[in-house]
């Protein structure tokens, strides 16, 4: 029986296949009958490779998971972000569409579709459920064991039910560095040397892993101390692009004056360290410096960090900062936006204004 079922199963994910996109093309017919054309296409692939099996002369060669094309071409994470069209009906996930929409913002040109070269922005395109819903169905193979499962399914089987998932062993918490499949933990758990180590050398391993700790815990406990500063202010700012008046322009991002502890700021930013081309570069930046623009009688010695705006999603690690400023000596130097990674730094690109926000403390003495 059970064979039966693994002989079976790719005609029946392709027959499920095919009925979704009949549904999907229903769907979009009267919004736009190029992609109704598109999905009634995926039904027909779909539908004949299903019927291979019991006509081999229909297609001879044929791959029992040909119907499953779009789960090639769509990887499993970009179902957690959607899809959208332009207003012509051609697709592109999320990734991509913010890759395009901060691409265009570097190059001060108006976001086209790679397809059409018709515009496209936040508020002239929109998700796409019907083939987010058809991809939420398609089979995936898992990366761990290598069969395939409904892609809505896939991220439990492989963070729980895998058998082959990358796994770490129980004693890691007194150093035992083992990574490996999961079928193997109870036999490396039985022969690990880690519970039979001495005092002397689990205190060596426990003092190292302190050390990691004390680290990570020093950021939380500055935070902490700087929230009982007598001056402390913040404040939402907005990054907003511009370009020098060199021959070759550079962007820039800069914020109008804000007042914060009694005081005139400024706020600028910049792409990959300001180099020539950003939009050449896959992997992408933001540095900022904080600039005191009105006059003090004596140093003023300050700590500061930018997180989140409140209505963001961006993920920042907050860093803080620390600068003493004179009449002198009023700009900091540019720091990186502690940004997770490139596509989080495109989200903020992509976006006609940066918008974070600043927390300023006063050190006194």
């Amino acid at each position: 029986m059970a064979d039966k079922l693994v002989e079976w199963s790719p005609m029946l994910s392709n027959l499920l296949l095919c009925a979704v996109s009949l549904s999907s093309a229903v769907q979009t017919a009267p919004v736009n009958r190029g992609v109704a054309a598109g999905f009634l296409l995926q039904a027909l692939a779909a539908g004949l490779v299903a019927a291979s099996p019991l006509s081999p002369g229909l297609w001879p060669d044929a791959d029992p998971r040909a119907g499953a094309w779009v789960a090639t071409v769509v990887g499993f994470p970009l179902l957690a972000f959607g899809f959208h069209w332009c207003t012509n009906g051609h697709l592109m996930c999320a990734g991509c569409f913010i890759h395009l929409l901060a691409d265009a913002r570097l190059k001060e040109e108006q976001a086209t579709c790679p397809n059409c070269r018709c515009e496209i922005s936040k508020s002239l395109c929109c998700r796409n459920l019907a083939v987010e819903k058809a991809v939420s169905e398609l089979p995936s193979e898992c990366g761990f064991c290598l069969q395939q499962f409904p892609r809505s399914l896939l991220e439990r089987h492989q963070k729980e039910e895998c058998q082959d998932r990358v796994t770490q062993c129980k004693y890691k918490r007194i150093g035992c560095p083992w990574q490996g499949p999961f079928h193997e933990l109870t036999a490396h758990e039985a022969d690990c040397t880690h519970p039979s180590k001495t005092g002397n050398e689990l205190m060596e391993i426990l003092d190292g892993m302190d050390q990691t700790h004390k680290k990570e815990m020093q950021l939380y406990n500055s935070i902490f101390n700087l929230l009982s500063f007598e001056k402390i202010g913040y404040t939402e700012v907005q990054f907003r692009p511009y370009r020098t008046d060199d021959f070759i322009t550079r962007l820039y991002y800069e914020t109008p004056r804000f007042t914060v502890l009694n005081q005139t700021w400024v706020l600028k930013a910049r792409v990959n360290d300001s180099e020539r081309n950003p939009n050449l570069s896959c992997k992408r930046t933001l540095s900022f410096q904080l600039i005191l623009k009105s006059k003090t009688n004596s140093p003023m010695e300050c700590s500061f960090l930018l997180l989140k705006g409140p209505y963001d999603d961006v993920k920042i690690n907050p860093v803080i900062y620390h600068f003493v400023f004179t009449n002198e000596n009023n700009e900091t130097e540019y720091v990186p936006l502690p940004i997770i990674d490139s596509v989080e730094c495109n989200k903020l690109l992509a976006a006609k204004n940066i918008n974070l926000r600043l927390f300023i403390f006063q050190i006194q003495k």
